[in-house]
C-alpha cells in the first residue's frame, strides 16, 4: 500500500479538523505516492528515531508530536529540527503528526490513558459543541473507590513515573477520575465542575495546585509519562487497517526530562 492510504487510516480515527487552531498535525515532509516499507511510531522526532527508521527499512515514521511547529527558513543543519528535516529528506522518510487531532478524536489519546487505569463509564470531560464528535480530556468512574495514596501510587507504577506531584492529600476516597494526556492543566475547572475527585494531566504548574485542596486531588505526571501509551494507539489503528505492513514502536525514549 501507499503511504497515503496509511494516512488516510489515520485521518479516519482522528480527522485533522479536530486539531487545535495552535497545532501544526498531519504529514510533515515526504512523498505519500510511495509504497510504504513499515512505519516507525514515536512520540518525538529525534535524529535517533530517523536512524531507527533507516536502520529497519522502514520509510515512515508517525509521531505524536510535530516536528514541524514553527516555519523554518533555512537547512543548514544548526538544530535538531533542521537535522531531522534533512536526514528524512535524505533517507527518503516521510514524517507524519497526529497531535491534538488524537487528542481530540473519540477513542483517542485520552481513551487509552482511561483504559490503562481500567476507567468504565469513560467520555469527554469538555465535549465540542458544533455537533462535532470529539472534545477535550475524559472523565470515568473506577470499579472500587481508592484511598488517594493508593490511587497515586497505582497512577505512578501504571504511567511508569519517576515521581508523581500532588496537592495536599485530604483523605477523599476516590472514585470519579478525570484525566487529559499532556498539559491539560486547563481542564481543572471542568473537571471540578463533573465533580471528579482527581483531575490527572501531565503538567501543572506551580500556582494552578494552590487552592484546589478542598475541590479535588490534583495530580502531575509528566508530559511524556501521560502520552507514551500515544505509541500502542496508533500501533493499533495501523494494524487493524492494514494488517501485513511492518509497524514498530520506537525503541528510542524520546522523554528530554531526566530526574535524578
Amino acid at each position: 500500500m501507499k503511504i497515503k492510504e496509511v494516512l488516510d487510516a489515520l485521518e479516519r480515527f482522528a480527522p485533522l479538523p479536530l486539531q487545535d487552531g495552535f497545532d501544526n498535525a498531519g504529514l510533515q515532509l515526504g512523498l505519500t505516492g510511495t509504497e510504504a516499507t513499515g512505519a516507525l511510531l514515536c512520540l518525538d522526532v529525534t535524529e535517533e528515531v530517523l536512524d531507527e527508521a533507516e536502520a529497519l527499512g522502514m520509510n515512515l515514521v508517525v509521531a505524536h508530536h510535530p516536528l514541524l511547529f514553527h516555519g523554518v527558513k533555512s537547512l543548514t543543519g544548526r538544530n535538531q529540527v533542521e537535522r531531522c528535516v534533512m536526514k528524512a529528506i535524505c533517507n527518503g522518510i516521510a514524517v507524519y503528526a497526529a497531535h491534538t487531532n488524537l487528542d481530540n478524536a473519540p477513542g483517542g489519546v485520552n481513551f487509552k490513558m482511561a483504559e490503562k487505569l481500567g476507567l468504565t463509564d469513560v467520555r469527554f470531560l469538555q465535549p465540542l459543541g458544533d455537533g462535532r464528535a470529539g472534545g477535550s480530556g475524559v472523565i470515568g468512574l473506577l470499579d472500587e473507590a481508592e484511598t488517594e495514596t493508593g490511587f497515586l501510587h497505582r497512577l505512578k507504577k501504571t504511567f511508569e513515573a519517576s515521581c508523581v506531584m500532588h496537592n495536599r492529600l485530604c483523605g477523599r476516597e476516590i472514585r470519579t477520575v478525570a484525566l487529559c494526556g499532556g498539559a491539560g492543566a486547563f481542564l481543572i475547572p471542568q473537571a471540578m465542575h463533573a465533580g471528579a475527585d482527581v483531575f490527572v494531566t501531565g503538567e501543572i504548574k506551580y500556582h494552578e495546585f494552590q487552592g484546589h485542596e478542598d475541590d479535588l486531588l490534583l495530580a502531575s505526571l509528566g508530559h511524556y509519562e501521560t502520552e507514551q501509551y500515544t505509541m500502542e494507539l496508533l500501533e493499533e489503528i495501523i494494524r487493524k487497517a492494514f494488517p501485513q505492513l511492518p509497524v514498530r514502536q520506537t525503541r528510542v525514549n524520546t522523554n528530554p526530562i531526566k530526574y535524578m
